[in-house]
């Protein structure tokens, strides 16, 4: 808001000098340099800053040595005009390229604040910090394990979506691993921590995450990178122009050299650039946010257009993140209804996310009362009266040595039999989102040197997903820092992009070249990512890369526009033919064009 102040103050100080510059050239004089200074001072500064750190053609440089210039040779309106659309232009830059902080806060939530550990023979809640390794903890169904451990006592599933992307539960038995920030579904466990509160799975991720950012090069603005060139060829053209004639030429004056010299410097100031190109960066911004991309800054739509690499996570990525039946084969004799309705007798009871699944996709609408038997991680056993159901994996139904058919299958099925007989089998899974195989062709016709897969997943899940989505490259089974080596292994060949949304996925959203989070997905990952696909929709990922692309088209088109219509300005004026007032059309003429053109990225 104080830039905006500023740059409207000195705005309103030139415009009054222009009106009075013919009549009160005295009072038009000191307007004009208030109006310079309140606009150029931070240009001056970062100069001068810019020295300290030893030689600089930056475009602060060429800024103020051109509008010096004009003052020196009487061009007021163009000396403050060069400061004025500067400092516009840096200020559409500031707000298009905002830089974004990672909101670590947000992983906190992965884990509470409290334990609950035994005093005198009572569970009682005490601050997790406190928690020293080796103490046993409580953790009830729906409640988040506080710290690393080892399961004690007990049983159940455990959901580790958000740390390891595994979209199935987990089911525990004594002396397998639990870790902070996941939940316990069904069960009462009794853990027994291994680590302390700054040790576990979560501050492991935020300390990740936080290098990952560090590690993360930005890369240079096009205007900065632009000017480091720019502005030395043209400053040592100009000294030129002003020192070798006079010394070679008969006749010839240092005045009037110094003057072309002079002249050629406001010519040669980059209006046109300074202004267009964060406006072109600024409007496909805000035509990519209207598709529903939000993008964090300029220098990544950079990045992205020169994409190579596109690393997707699986779950809630590709997938829809949640189960729902993908499969059912019937046993000769029986329907695929009745199959489901079977099922989901057996299913009805039960919390698993699988059983869910299956009554979802069932067509009846209550239970009939029996006997349930469940082993868990296995199936469950039902009687009602002469009637007996068995649902679960194929080692279960061994068990009661129920004939079945020898089939190899991917991902999770159910089992089911009635009575002794095989019924069929229901293939439950996490579906494909709907635009996603549609994203990966979309992709290829990019021109994408290769779509990987990175997943926390199990092997045959990710395998399975990928092979609907004709992706061949597959990593499953990656803990966070896993994610991060493959990434870097890709970063190495390619400019890479990753696209994720748990809070597994935030380190490597931060570590890649891009990283585009799924909005619906974790804070962190989404703070942590430098585009956001907010309806979370695949498609969107190969439509930014396209965009990105026309907007970099755009902008090299302003600039091999504007550079050669200058070229041939700098030439006129090398030969005194160019006056400064056709200087000043045509670098307001060309900004006008290239301000046009870069508009159209608004649409």
């Amino acid at each position: 808001m104080k830039r905006i102040v500023i740059l409207s103050a000195s705005a309103v100080l030139w415009a009054a000098a222009l009106i009075l510059v013919q009549n009160y050239r005295i009072l038009a004089l000191i307007l004009f340099a208030g109006a310079w200074i309140l606009a150029g001072f931070p240009v001056i500064q970062n100069m001068f800053l810019s020295l300290k750190k030893g030689p600089s053609f930056d475009e602060n440089v060429l800024m103020t040595i051109a509008s010096i210039g004009a003052f020196a040779i009487g061009e007021w309106e163009e000396a403050c005009g060069v400061m004025i659309f500067y400092g516009i232009g840096e200020l559409l830059q500031d707000m298009a390229v905002g830089r974004s902080t990672a909101n670590i806060d947000a992983l906190l939530s992965l884990r509470p604040d409290t334990a609950r550990i035994q005093i005198n023979e009572e569970w009682k809640e005490v601050p997790a910090d406190s928690v020293e390794p080796d103490t046993c903890m409580l953790v009830r169904p729906g409640e988040r394990i506080p710290l690393d451990g080892i399961l004690v006592a007990g049983s159940g599933s455990m959901d580790a979506a958000l740390l390891s992307g595994e979209s199935k539960p987990v089911f525990l038995e004594i002396g397998d691993p639990v870790y902070s920030g996941a939940v316990s579904l069904d069960g009462v466990l009794t853990i027994q921590s291994t680590k302390r509160a700054s040790e576990s799975s979560a501050a492991r991720i935020v300390a990740m995450v936080e290098h990952a950012r560090e590690a993360k090069a930005k890369p240079e603005r096009f205007i900065t990178a632009f000017a480091k060139r720019y502005t030395p060829i043209v400053v040592g053209l100009a000294a030129l122009l002003a020192v070798v004639p006079p010394l070679i030429l008969p006749d010839a004056t240092f005045a009037e050299w110094i003057h072309r010299a002079l002249v050629l410097l406001v010519i040669s100031c980059p209006c046109a650039l300074v202004v267009s190109i964060p406006l072109g960066y600024y409007a496909g911004i805000g035509g990519l946010s209207r598709r529903g991309v939000i993008v964090k800054g300029a220098s990544h739509l950079d990045s992205l257009a020169k994409a190579q690499y596109v690393a997707f996570d699986k779950t809630g990525t590709l997938t829809e993140g949640c189960f729902s039946v993908t499969g059912v084969e019937p046993a000769e004799g029986i329907d695929a209804a009745s199959l489901l309705e079977t099922a989901a007798l057996a299913e009805w009871e039960s919390n698993h996310p699988i059983a869910q699944a299956i009554r979802a996709a069932a067509t009846i609408s209550g239970s009939t009362v029996g006997e349930r038997r469940e082993i868990a991680g296995q199936g469950i056993e039902l009687h009602f009266g002469t009637e007996v159901i068995l649902a679960g994996n194929h080692r279960f139904l061994d068990r009661y040595a129920i004939t079945m058919p020898q089939t190899e299958d991917s991902g999770t099925v159910v089992y089911v039999a009635r009575n002794g007989h095989y019924n069929g089998k229901i293939s439950v899974g996490d579906t494909l989102k709907a635009g996603a195989p549609e994203s990966i062709r979309r992709l290829e016709s990019l021109g994408i040197s290769e779509t990987v897969m990175l997943s926390g997943d199990s092997n045959a899940s990710a395998s399975a997903v990928a092979a609907q989505l004709g992706i061949r490259f597959v990593k499953a089974e990656l803990l966070p820092a896993d994610k991060i080596v493959e990434t870097e292994t890709l970063t190495n060949r390619g400019v890479t992009v990753f696209v994720g949304d748990g809070i597994n996925d935030a380190p490597v959203l931060a570590r890649a070249d891009v990283g585009i989070a799924m909005g619906g997905g974790a804070d962190v990952a989404i703070e942590s990512a430098d585009l956001i696909v907010h309806s979370g929709d695949p498609r969107l990922v190969p439509e930014a890369i396209a965009c990105s692309r026309r907007i970099r088209h755009v902008i090299i088109e302003n600039v091999i526009f504007a550079l050669s219509f200058k070229g041939v300005c700098i030439v006129l004026a090398a030969f005194g033919i160019a006056s400064m007032w056709l200087a000043l059309l045509a670098d307001v003429g060309v900004a006008l064009i290239a301000i046009l053109n870069a508009s159209r990225l608004l649409k």
